[in-house]
Formats: C-alpha cells, sequence, structure tokens
C-alpha cells in the first residue's frame, strides 16, 4: 500500500516511493487537461487529452479528483438578515453559519479549477543590453532624461519618472521597426501641434484598440473642425439648439465643464503623448458618437455665455521659475538642486482681490476681532489673516475654516478659533451684521453644530483652550446690554420680577394625540427621550443641561481656578440659565458643590485688602457677579430663596456686606458699590418673599446711616455718580418691600388666631411699627428732590430716584389704612399736605411735562413699526433685545417718562382711594394734549407679543392702566374729562387683549370697572340708539330694506340696560382665570407673604384671547359638544344658556356700532365662524325670540357694502382648519332643524357669492340639494346686491351642469328658493349664450344645455332661460326678460338647431 511523505523522508525516500507509484499504475489524484477557449471557438477534451491543432496554443490546467467541469447548482443559501433583527424577539434556535454549511456542502463551493492566463498577446519586452554588471542607480541629478513632472496629471516620484522616460524610449527604438503595420503612421509629435486649440478636448482615443488609436481621434477632430468652418453661424446655432433639445441636461453640462477645465489648464504635448500611449482592452466606440459628442463639446456654449466666461476668466499664472523664487536654491543645500514647480506654487505672490461688485453671493470672512472683511478690500499679509485655504487672496477666515481650526492638533489654533468664534458672536448678537450679510450668523453657527464643538471644547485639558470655550460659550448665551437694561428698570414697580426666558416655539408632539390622559408620556419622559441634538435645536439651554454643563463649570472653578475674566464669564453663563426657568435655577441649585464653591470663593465672610497679587486671581474675593447670581435664582421662588438664606449662608454675608461702610469693605470702590448694590437686590427680593426680615431690624441703624447720607451721594464724582444712584435705588427698593411684607403682619396675626390649627403662614418679624418712622425721613428725600429739579446739575440723578420714592410711598399709605393704628382725620390732612406741596408741584413742572411729551415717542405700544432693526435673536435662544438701546428711544434712556407716570399713577389711586375728594386736582394729567394723543395712538396700535417687547410692555401696560383708573374716578364728576370718555373706553376695550401673563388682576379690574361702565359708554345716553334708529330709516328709504329688520336702536337702548347683567356675564365665564387673578393680585397689591415666585409667568400668549367678547358662544358650543354620529352631545342647554347667549349678542352689537375700532384685531371671518355657533349649538336657540334679533342685526352689521369686501372665506378661521368644514356643518344643521328660517337661510347663503370658492356651491348643489326646497329667503331679508351672486359668470363647468340640473329636474324653484333660482338663471343664461372661445369639451356643453333648453316642455322655464336679461331686486320675478331672443342669440339658436337638423338627416 502506497504511503504518504513524511517530514523525516530523505530525498532516496521519497524518489523510492515515487517510483513504487509509478510502476503500480494507480491514477493520479491531479492531472494537468487543456481548458478550451471559448472565445477562439475551441473544443476542449474532458479526459485531458490534446488536439494535435492546438499543441502550439495550450494552457496548463490543475484539476482534482472528483471535481466536475460543470459545477453543481447549489442550493441557495438563506437570505442575509438585517443587523437589526438580532435585537428582535425570535423563536428559531439556529446559527446561521450551521445553515450555510449544511447546504454549501460541495468543494466546489470554495475550490474550483486552477486556469493558466493567456499570454500569447502580451508584447515581450527585452531589457536593454549594457556594460554593466548592475542596473545604474538614479540619481536626483540625472534630470535629463526624466519625463517633465507637468506630463503627469497627478504627483509622481523622480523614480516613476525616470521608468517612464525608461519606457517611452523603448517604445520609440520599437515602433520604426515593426513590421506588421499595415502601414506607418505619421509620428505623433507631429501630428499634435503644441496649440491646445487644434486637438480634441472631450475625446482623447482611449478606447480605441491599435497602434494609431490617437491619430483617429486627431482625424475625428479635424473632420469636426471642417464641417464648423464650412457652416455659417446661424446653422451652427441651429445645430446648437438640435444638441442641447436632444442631449441629456448631464451630459451637456459635463462637456461643457471638459470644455471649460482643457481651457483653463491646456495640456501639453508630453501629456497627449502619455496619454496616447495608454491602451485598455475596451471594445472600440463608433466615430459618429465620438463625432456627435465632440461636436456637442464646441456648439454646447451660446455667445453670450462664452462672453462672460472670458469676463469671469482667471488667467492661470506663468510657470514659476528659478528667477521668480523669492530665496535662490543653492548647490550644497539637501534636495533643493532640482526646481519642482509643483511644490512651489505657494510662495507665489497672492493674486490682488476682486475690485469690482459682484451680484454673486461671497463667503463672508472674518479678521480676529470679528469684524466682516469686504471681498475688495486689500490687507497686509503680516496681519496673519492669509492662509493656503479657499481663496486665498482674501484676508479672513470663514466659519467653516475657524470650525476646523477649532479641532486642530495645535493648542494655538484651537484658542484663536474660538477667541474669534466668541467675537463673531458678540458682534452677531448685537445686530452688526444684519444689514450686510444674508441671513442669521447666529442660526448657522448653531445648525452648524457650534454647541456641541463649544461643549467638546470645555472639556480640553489645556486652560488656555476651555478659557476660550468658555468665552464663546458667554458670547452666545449672554447679552451684556439684556443684563445691563434689566438692572436698572430693578427700581420700577415690580421690576424685579421678570419672564422666563424659554423658547416661544415649541414643537408640538403629535404621537399621543389619540391616547388616553394615563397613556400618554409625561413632558419629563419625553424630554429624557430626545436626544442631544433634538433638544438643542428647540432649546439652546435644556440642551447644554442635559450635556452636563453644570458639573463642567463647577469642576472649572472649584480644580482649575482659572482667571478672573473666566470666573466672570462662568458666573454670567450661570445666571442667563438662571434666568431660562425654575427647573433650570433648580438645576443649578442642585448641582453638586457648585453654589457651594461660588459662595465660599467668591462671596467669602473675610478676605484681605487688594494687592497686586491678588488681582490676578479673583478666589477669596467677593464678586459682584456671583451676588447677581444669588438674585437671580432667589427670583426663581421663594423655596431657593430659603434654601440660598439658610444653607448657603447668604444672610451672614449680606450682614457682612452692609453693616460696614464703602471705605471700610477693603475693595475697590467701584466693585464695592456694586457688589453692595447687588447685595440690596438680593435683600429687596427676599423681602419680596417676607424672608430676611429679621436682618432689616439688625441693620436698621446701618440703613439709616446710608439714607442720611443721601445728598453726598448725588454730589459723588461722575465716575461714581451713576453706581451710587443705582445702590440708592436698590436700598428704596429693599424699603418698599419691606414696609409692604411688615403691612401684612397684622393680617397674618388675626388669620393665625382665626386658623385655629389649619395651615396658615407665619406672620413676619417684622410689624409696622418697625417701618412707620421711616416716611417722613424719605417723604422729606422727595421734597428736595423736587427741589432739586431745577438744578441743570442734578436734574437727571433726581429723576432717577423720584419714581423710587413714590412707589415707596404708595406702599406705605397702601398699609397704612389696614393697620390698627390708622388715624383718618390726620391721614386725610397728610394726604392734603403731600397733594399740594408735592404732588402737583412735581406734576406741573416744566420737567416733568417734558418727559410727558416724549410719551409718543417713548412708547413700545406706538412705535412697532417704526423701531430699528433688531439684534439677532433665534427662535431657541430668545433673548430682550436691549443692544443699542442708548442710540434709540425707548422705556429704558433717562428721558423716558414711563417710570415717573407709573409711580404717580398708583400714588394717585391710593391717594384717591383714601381721599375721594383730592381726584379733581389729579384731572391735569389725563387731560393734557401729550396723554390725550398718546392714548389716540394706542387706541389704534396693535403691538405684536415677543420676548424682545414684553419685559417694556409689562411696564407701559401699567401705566396705561393707571390712567384709565384714574379716568375711571374722574368721568363721573368732571364733565371735561367725561368728555373723553368714549376714548377712554377705546382703550381700555384694546389694552385687554393686550395684557401679558401676570396682568390677570388687571384685566379682572378694567372688566368689573372700566369696559361695562355706562359712564364710558356715552352714546348709550347722549341720543345714541335714536341716531340709529334714523341711519336705518334713511337706509330704508334708499334701499327698500324689510322693516321688519328695523330694530338696531331698541336694541342697543335695551342693551345699555343691561350692562351690569352683561358684566356679570363675562365675569361668569371668565371664572376659569380665578386662580390667577388672585396671584396676581397678591404681586400687585404687594402681599409678600402669600407670593411664591417673583418670576413671571411662561410668555405664552396674552392673558385674554383677542376674541374674547365671544367667549360665551364658544364656551356654550364647547360644552354642548358633538356626538360621534355627527348630532350634538346634549339634548338640553344647561340653565341659563339663553339669557348668556343673549347678553353676549347685546355686547357685540354695542361694539359694531360704537366701538369698531376695537374690534379690528378680530377678522370678519373670525367674527362669522363665532357667530355660527348661534345655529350649531342647539336645535332651537336661533329660533328664540330675542337671539333672532340680536342675530339679525349683527348679520346687518357684518353684510354691509363696507365690510363685504374684507370678508375672505379663503383664509382659515382661528381655531379651525378651513371655513369649507364649518360650512359643512352649518348645511348639516341647516337641512336637520333649520324649517326653513330666513335667518339661517342667509346665513347659508352669504358664503354663496360669486368671488368665493366654488366648492361651497357645489356642496348646495350637490351633496344638499335638498335644502332648496325650503331656502325661502328673499333679497329684501338678504340686504346683499344680487350681483355679488352673478357676477362675473361662472366658469365652473361641473357646477353650471348642477345648475342646470336643479333647473330642469325641479329641484330648484322660483317659490322654493328665490335667489338662487335667479343666480341659477344667470349662470346657464350667460353661459350657453357666450361667445368667448373654449375648449372643446365647454363648447360641446353649450351646445348640449342649448338643444335641451330648446325642447323643454316646461315653457316657462325655457322662457326664463332663453330669455332671461338682468336680475332686479325690484321685480317680482327677482330678474327682467326680453320680449324676444335679441339677434345675436337668435341666429345662435337658429345655427345650434340647424347643426342638429343636418346631423339627424
Amino acid at each position: 500500500m502506497l504511503r504518504r511523505p513524511t517530514p523525516t523522508d530523505s530525498e532516496a525516500d521519497v524518489l523510492r516511493e515515487q517510483e513504487r507509484f509509478l510502476t503500480s499504475g494507480v491514477r493520479s489524484a491531479a492531472c494537468m487537461v487543456r481548458r478550451p477557449d471559448k472565445r477562439r471557438g475551441e473544443a476542449g477534451d474532458a479526459e485531458g487529452a490534446h488536439s494535435s491543432e492546438n499543441e502550439g496554443n495550450q494552457k496548463d490546467v490543475v484539476t482534482m479528483e472528483d471535481l466536475p467541469d460543470q459545477l453543481p447548482s447549489l442550493t441557495p443559501a438563506p437570505p442575509k438578515k438585517s443587523r437589526f433583527k438580532a435585537s428582535r424577539v425570535t423563536f428559531e434556535d439556529e446559527d446561521a453559519g450551521e445553515t450555510l454549511d449544511r447546504h454549501d456542502t460541495h468543494i466546489s463551493a470554495v475550490l474550483s479549477k486552477i486556469v493558466e492566463r493567456d499570454t500569447s498577446c502580451v508584447p515581450v519586452s527585452l531589457p536593454a543590453f549594457t556594460g554593466l554588471a548592475f542596473p545604474k542607480v538614479l540619481h536626483r541629478s540625472e534630470t535629463g532624461s526624466q519625463v517633465p513632472s507637468s506630463s503627469f496629471k497627478g504627483k509622481r516620484s523622480i523614480f516613476a519618472r525616470q521608468i517612464a522616460a525608461q519606457r517611452l524610449k523603448e517604445d520609440k527604438t520599437l515602433k520604426p521597426s515593426s513590421a506588421e503595420a499595415p502601414q506607418k503612421p505619421e509620428p505623433v509629435e507631429r501630428i499634435l501641434p503644441v496649440d491646445a486649440g487644434d486637438c480634441a478636448r472631450l475625446v482623447s482615443g482611449d478606447g480605441l484598440q491599435g497602434p494609431d488609436s490617437s491619430g483617429e481621434t486627431l482625424r475625428i477632430h479635424r473632420e469636426n473642425q471642417a464641417k464648423l468652418q464650412a457652416m455659417s453661424k446661424s446653422e451652427i446655432l441651429e445645430e446648437q439648439k438640435k444638441l442641447l433639445s436632444q442631449l441629456d441636461p448631464r451630459l451637456v453640462e459635463f462637456i461643457r465643464s471638459r470644455k471649460s477645465e482643457s481651457a483653463l489648464s491646456p495640456s501639453s504635448p508630453s501629456e497627449d503623448t502619455a496619454a496616447d500611449r495608454c491602451s485598455t482592452e475596451d471594445p472600440p466606440v463608433e466615430r459618429a458618437e465620438s463625432r456627435e459628442s465632440h461636436s456637442a463639446a464646441v456648439l454646447c456654449q451660446t455667445p453670450e455665455e462664452v462672453e462672460m466666461e472670458e469676463e469671469k476668466e482667471v488667467k492661470p499664472p506663468p510657470p514659476l521659475t528659478e528667477e521668480d523664487l523669492p530665496v535662490k536654491p543653492q548647490k550644497e543645500w539637501v534636495h533643493m538642486d532640482t526646481l519642482e514647480p509643483e511644490k512651489l506654487e505657494w510662495i507665489r505672490d497672492l493674486p490682488s482681490p476682486r475690485k469690482k461688485g459682484t451680484k454673486k453671493a461671497m463667503q463672508a470672512r472674518f479678521d480676529f476681532a470679528g469684524t466682516l472683511i469686504p471681498p475688495s478690500e486689500d490687507l497686509p499679509t503680516h496681519l496673519g489673516l492669509h492662509h493656503h485655504g479657499e481663496e486665498p487672496e482674501r484676508a479672513g477666515y470663514s466659519l467653516q475654516e475657524l470650525f476646523l481650526l477649532s479641532r486642530s492638533q495645535l493648542i494655538q489654533q484651537r484658542s484663536l478659533a474660538l477667541n474669534t468664534l466668541a467675537c463673531i458672536l458678540t458682534k452677531a448678537r448685537a445686530g452688526e451684521y444684519q444689514t450686510i450679510l444674508r441671513g442669521s450668523v447666529t442660526s448657522s453657527l448653531l445648525d452648524a453644530g457650534l454647541l456641541f464643538l463649544l461643549r467638546f471644547a470645555l472639556d480640553d485639558s489645556i486652560e488656555g483652550v476651555m478659557s476660550a470655550a468658555v468665552h464663546a460659550l458667554k458670547a452666545l448665551l449672554v447679552c451684556a446690554e439684556d443684563e445691563e437694561c434689566l438692572d436698572c428698570t430693578f427700581s420700577w414697580f415690580r421690576g424685579l420680577a421678570s419672564f422666563p426666558l424659554l423658547p416661544s416655539a415649541q414643537e408640538e408632539d403629535e404621537e399621543d394625540e389619540g391616547l388616553n390622559e394615563s397613556m400618554k408620556e409625561t413632558a419629563m419622559e419625553k424630554e429624557e427621550r430626545k436626544s442631544d441634538y433634538d433638544v438643542a435645536r428647540q432649546d439652546v439651554v435644556k440642551g447644554l443641561l442635559k450635556m452636563k454643563l453644570l458639573p463642567r463649570l463647577r469642576y472649572v472653578l472649584e480644580v482649575v481656578r482659572p482667571s478672573p475674566r473666566v470666573v466672570e464669564d462662568v458666573l454670567h453663563i450661570l445666571t442667563r440659565v438662571a434666568r431660562h426657568s425654575s427647573s433650570s435655577a433648580t438645576q443649578v441649585l442642585d448641582c453638586p458643590r457648585l453654589m457651594e464653591t461660588v459662595s465660599s470663593e467668591f462671596l467669602p465672610t473675610s478676605w484681605k485688602s487688594p494687592s497686586s497679587l491678588s488681582l490676578l486671581s479673583a478666589y477669596g474675593h467677593p464678586v459682584a457677579n456671583a451676588m447677581k447670581l444669588m438674585r437671580v435664582l432667589a427670583t426663581s421662588g421663594r423655596h431657593a430663596c430659603a434654601r440660598l438664606l439658610n444653607s448657603l449662608g447668604v444672610r451672614e454675608r449680606l450682614s457682612c456686606l452692609l453693616s460696614a461702610e464703602l471705605n471700610e469693605l477693603l475693595m475697590d470702590p467701584n466693585e464695592a458699590l456694586r457688589i453692595t448694590t447687588e447685595a440690596y437686590r438680593l435683600w429687596a427680593v427676599a423681602a419680596g418673599y417676607g424672608q430676611a426680615c429679621q436682618l432689616y431690624i439688625d441693620l436698621y441703624p446701618a440703613l439709616v446711616r446710608t439714607l442720611q447720607a443721601v445728598h453726598s451721594t448725588l454730589s459723588a464724582p461722575d465716575s461714581l455718580l451713576s453706581l451710587q444712584l443705582h445702590r440708592l435705588s436698590a436700598l428704596l427698593s429693599l424699603l418698599t418691600q419691606v414696609t409692604h411684607t411688615a403691612g401684612c403682619h397684622q393680617e397674618l396675626q388675626s388669620g393665625m388666631v382665626r386658623a385655629q390649627g389649619e395651615e396658615c403662614p407665619p406672620p413676619p418679624p417684622v410689624s409696622w411699627g418697625h417701618v412707620a418712622g421711616l416716611q417722613p425721613l424719605l417723604l422729606g428725600h422727595l421734597k428736595g428732590a423736587v427741589k432739586c429739579l431745577d438744578d441743570p446739575v442734578q436734574k437727571d440723578s433726581v429723576l432717577t430716584l423720584i419714581p423710587a420714592y413714590l412707589v415707596y410711598l404708595q406702599a406705605y399709605y397702601h398699609h397704612l389704612t389696614r393697620q390698627t393704628c390708622f388715624r383718618p382725620v390726620e391721614t386725610l390732612q397728610d394726604l392734603e399736605l403731600l397733594t399740594s406741596e408735592v404732588l402737583l408741584p412735581l406734576m406741573c413742572h416744566s420737567v416733568v411735562q417734558g418727559q410727558i411729551k416724549n410719551l409718543r415717542s417713548s412708547s413700545v405700544v406706538c412705535n412697532v413699526e417704526s423701531s430699528p432693526l433688531s439684534p439677532e435673536t433665534t427662535p431657541n435662544l430668545p433673548g430682550l433685545a436691549c443692544p443699542g438701546w442708548r442710540d434709540r428711544p425707548g422705556l429704558v434712556v433717562p428721558s423716558c417718562p414711563f417710570p415717573l407716570l407709573t409711580g404717580l399713577g398708583l400714588l394717585f389711586e391710593t391717594i384717591t382711594e383714601i381721599h375721594k375728594g383730592l381726584s379733581r386736582k389729579f384731572a391735569a394729567l389725563v387731560l393734557s394734549e401729550p396723554v390725550i394723543s398718546y392714548l389716540h395712538s394706542c387706541s389704534h396700535a396693535s403691538p405684536t407679543l415677543s420676548h424682545s417687547g414684553s419685559w417694556l410692555l409689562r411696564h407701559e401696560h401699567h401705566v396705561l392702566y393707571l390712567l384709565l383708573r384714574l379716568a375711571h374716578r374722574l368721568v363721573p364728576i368732571e364733565p371735561e374729562v367725561a368728555k373723553h370718555a368714549s376714548l377712554y373706553h377705546q382703550v381700555a376695550l384694546v389694552l385687554l387683549p393686550w395684557l401679558l401673563p401676570g396682568s390677570e388682576y388687571l384685566a379682572h379690574e378694567l372688566l368689573s370697572t372700566v369696559i361695562f361702565s355706562k359712564d364710558f359708554l356715552s352714546e348709550g345716553h347722549s341720543g345714541g340708539p335714536e341716531a340709529v334708529e334714523l341711519g336705518e330709516l334713511k337706509l330704508h328709504t334708499q334701499h327698500q330694506t324689510s322693516p321688519s329688520l328695523q330694530t338696531v336702536g331698541a336694541l342697543l337702548r335695551e342693551a345699555c340696560t343691561q350692562l351690569p347683567s352683561i358684566r356679570g356675564c363675562y365675569l361668569t365665564h371668565l371664572a376659569y382665570l380665578e386662580q390667577s387673578v388672585l396671584v396676581s393680585r397678591d404681586v400687585f397689591l404687594g402681599r409678600n407673604p402669600w407670593i411664591n415666585s417673583h418670576l413671571l409667568p411662561e410668555l405664552t400668549g396674552p392673558t385674554l384671547p383677542s376674541d374674547w367678547p365671544f367667549i360665551p358662544l364658544i364656551s356654550l358650543y364647547e360644552w354642548t359638544g358633538v356626538s360621534e354620529g355627527g348630532g350634538l352631545a346634549v339634548e338640553e342647554l344647561p340653565h341659563g344658556s339663553l339669557q348668556g347667549v343673549t347678553h353676549c349678542l347685546q355686547w357685540l352689537l354695542l361694539l359694531e356700532v360704537w366701538r369698531e375700532e376695537a374690534l379690528k384685531v378680530i377678522l370678519p371671518i373670525a367674527k362669522l365662524a363665532r357667530l355660527s355657533c348661534v345655529f350649531l349649538c342647539s336645535s332651537d336657540l336661533f329660533l328664540e325670540r330675542p337671539v333672532q334679533r340680536l342675530t339679525w342685526a349683527l348679520f346687518r352689521m357684518l353684510t354691509r357694502e363696507s365690510r363685504l369686501d374684507s370678508l375672505d372665506l379663503d383664509v382659515p378661521p382661528p381655531g379651525l382648519a378651513s371655513f369649507q368644514d364649518l360650512y359643512t356643518a352649518l348645511l348639516d344643521q341647516y337641512e336637520a332643524v333649520s324649517f326653513g328660517d330666513k335667518l339661517f337661510g342667509c346665513w347659508v347663503l352669504l358664503p354663496l357669492q360669486r368671488r368665493y370658492s366654488a366648492s361651497m356651491r357645489l356642496a348646495v348643489f350637490g351633496e344638499h340639494v335638498g335644502m332648496l326646497r325650503s331656502l325661502g329667503v328673499t333679497l329684501e331679508h338678504l340686504s346683499i346686491s344680487v350681483e355679488r351672486f352673478t357676477l362675473p359668470p361662472e366658469d365652473s363647468l361641473p357646477l353650471l351642469r348642477l345648475y342646470f340640473r336643479a333647473l330642469v329636474m325641479g329641484t330648484l324653484k322660483l317659490s322654493w328658493c328665490p335667489i338662487l333660482y335667479v343666480v341659477a338663471l344667470s349662470h346657464i343664461n350667460s353661459f350657453i349664450f357666450s361667445q368667448d372661445a373654449a375648449v372643446q369639451e365647454v363648447e360641446a356643453a353649450r351646445l348640449s344645455m342649448l338643444r335641451k333648453i330648446y325642447y323643454l316642455t316646461d315653457e316657462v322655464l325655457r322662457n326664463h332661460l332663453l330669455l332671461f336679461r338682468l336680475p332686479r331686486q325690484h321685480l317680482q320675478l327677482g330678474f327682467d326678460m326680453y320680449e324676444q331672443l335679441p339677434p345675436i342669440r337668435a341666429k345662435r339658436l337658429e345655427t345650434v338647431l340647424g347643426l342638429k337638423d343636418d346631423k339627424g338627416d
């Protein structure tokens, strides 16, 4: 038996085994076979025998035993599985590898025969014979025999070029000696001239086989050139158009790009030679295709485009020579003995920037300070703004390049990029790029992922990069001028409150629609499920919090301990995060060791005097921004403030900072003023909750000492005057809040006694006796400030302080009347002295009158359209838009009258409430010409709601409310004020839907006093209803209006007597705002112990909707609802519904007749949709007599000629997808319960006017054609011109066919539906006799209708259709008829009938 060789066998053993194998005759396991070449038509021998005719061309084939020539058909493997399928639930426990092995069991699935490659046609190139033993070593100095580098399209090494030169030399020696070529071709160098215009730019001939491929390409090119030269210009253009229409646009674009490339970089002869020598085994292409493609390359350029290209084309620079080098290379320099132009292009001089302007958008480039560099500006290169990126001739860095640099491996580049981005963000947020750049820079950066870039950079281990990232993040989040404006308004009335800076545009999730409340995800669950990118796209601050920004900032402050600038930036960022919302402020407080680090390091209880070394670090010294951060956190809620006071030791720090004099604080004077100002503000916020009042008792001497030094404050140097005024204003705000808290002490004390163990807020430690002694001191300050108004030097300073004094006095007198120590007689005498000695002189002072004249120019309400461009704000990062506030009129500038008027209004309101006899003395304010002009402007204004204006609108709303409250007291007793009652009422009506969240108490007071007051509806008792009746009588004599509709005057008279009941109706329907009204009342009246947060509600919209007069109707419709079957969900209306609807309609009628301007904010289509609830909310409510009369009157008001044109039914009504849906519900309701009611019929007919969509007319004549039998409304009832239904003629063919069918089938009759009968007659008559050219389908429909009309058996209908002339409202039929057909129509009728007879024959 034969055995296999083993590793221990010697060569003799192997030879011996081989001999035994050959003598045994056993068949070998492998043999050599000849595989047939099917391309050559050869037949193979399966047994391995070789045919004699193929012996000269044999291939070696290695075969294996039991391996057939034909591969067996393998069982298909299982399909590929998804990589996500593994995570799904499966019930099959099977391995994919085992399945594959079980199916592919044959060896041919892995191993097949090995066939030798055919090398019969491969030319053999023998190496050149030399006398050297080894090949010559290549050296860099031997450049003469190398192919130039420009011959290659890519970069080639010196060795590769040496080999290419050798092969080129061998090819040149082989070509002349080739005898097999049928014809000796002309050398390529002679055929292809150097000029690139004489060679083909599109066809290279690479796909042609044979040695003459380049010559063939050149012949094609010359044929194309000859054809083009023989053609005229017009023929060329014609052929060009043909090619452009036949070729694929992408192919045309490719041809043009090839042409431009070849024009910019012409190929050298060596390139052509190298390209011609490259051969492939691809099949040859057809010459026709080549010629057509190349012709297309020539013709695809119009003359205009060519001229433009010549203008825009930049000539390539000449090749670089050794003379162009600024430094000449020396021979001894390593690797510099050979000139390589492509590697030296970067040292050329930069081309000059474009001087001419261009309409094409160009990439913005910035310098390191964030300044935009104009494209034409030529800056010197030593500034470091030029680089080797795109457009190297232009200085500056684009945003993309800065993003790239910010991820560089070099520390300096990362820091430079981040600092530049910070400068760009600062300027962008200030709005400096709005007029010169298209789009928003901030939005573009955020969309590009700036937030993630900065967050990654914060994690950098290099302190410089991390500091630059903090600075850039601060530039993105924080606007210094926004914070400055909020600080300036802190001492105003309720200036310590602010809106949360939440994005206003929140995306609504549709995933929870249709789910039960128990199955819906909570807001927290949805937030956790979202990715960082999704959260940041909607809210930048939330995205940063989700990316763990706070722990990283804590690490920076606690471990890195950066420079003072970085510390300030971190504190600014934390302040902006705290302003975002109460939840964000809570996260700042809850972050481990963050606030502890801020409190211990930047608000220490003891510190050393500042020195030159200590200025290099902010640690261990009090920082004003740290105190401000505490104040903003305290604003977020009562609980947060208590945590700061008790857990973080803020109470001790306040005592430490405020108990000492400024010069004893061992700080810079400016910093001492700043930090004590912030300390007073934080204390004022805490006192606004009734907290930290014991501290007032402890520091009372220090507070009095500071108040006694007010005169020295006003004489401070100019550098410190502004800070001193802010400090004193903050102190007055603190005293005001302490007074409010002390005023509630007695109420809480008595409430605690009545509670008898129930939960009740404890009384504060400060009582009225602790604050009563400050009033004489502060009143004396106010008198002195009024006298200082005559001093031009101190005028601006005292104008800043006077509002704070007035707000304090209002708080004092407001709570005085509720104390047990209240003495009415003495208080009335004090108020008379205050009025005569202080308030009246102040109000009449020339400086104050000058400020009142600025009401109109300083108003945010009146200057919405004329306001300048606001700074850049993005929806996911709202701001206050305060940059540049000093340069434009507004509420914060010193000349603004609103803080002073707010203080005066509050004090006037309190004084007149206590001493009503003093009301007449303040009438001059509401009667002054600037105030009247300002109120007139407000009555016609329409301010928009946004974060950028809401914080200012809130203060202006306070002024308007207080002016209206003063007018409410004066109108009944002062005839001069009563003359302007309608103006005050108009302002109250427009102010009501403007009031922002947090002002619910103001809305309630306006509704309770001014809105429904008979005194402000002067028309009701001065002949207003009679004037309306006279107007109706005149209208009746002109238009013959139905006498039954002349009831508006009586309805108005009745509505005026029902005003108290109407007020009660609206207050009842607004009861859902009760809790918000109570919270707002506590804030407005200074009931501090009941205030939970100084952060106002989220700015989602105004307090009341703009269509609030329709609230009773909408509430009733929502209460009744609609069941799944389409009917009403309830059988009976709630008790009092009829009375509520009647009061609502009465109020709407009063507003429509006498206060039309106040309802202009409501679209006419919205009014129509809301009034439709009268018909939809019940089956018989509209049939009630009072509802019928009032709805008729409102319908007539809505359908007056002056208002019909503004009624656009194509605009979706607010709250509805489209008016079509509402109209469909009206049609269903009319068919079900109308009983032919004329009012309901008019409501249904109104949308059928010709100018509205034909879909509603199609619905009536298609799906609801049965209602035509009961739609008996006449033109007298409708009071709308019939021409609005008939003109222009109908052009909808389906609708015309429905008109014709309804007339012919008898569905539409004159006695049933007179209006639509006339409308259908008019449109059908105009259609059948129209002479306008039309498409074949329309013309055929005309002829068909005309024939059918002529052969109608109903002669009356036939005469109406043929002889209809014009609609006439005064005629009995409602239209006029011809006595006989006009000649043109008669001739057309004969023609149509004659055509029919001919076709019948």
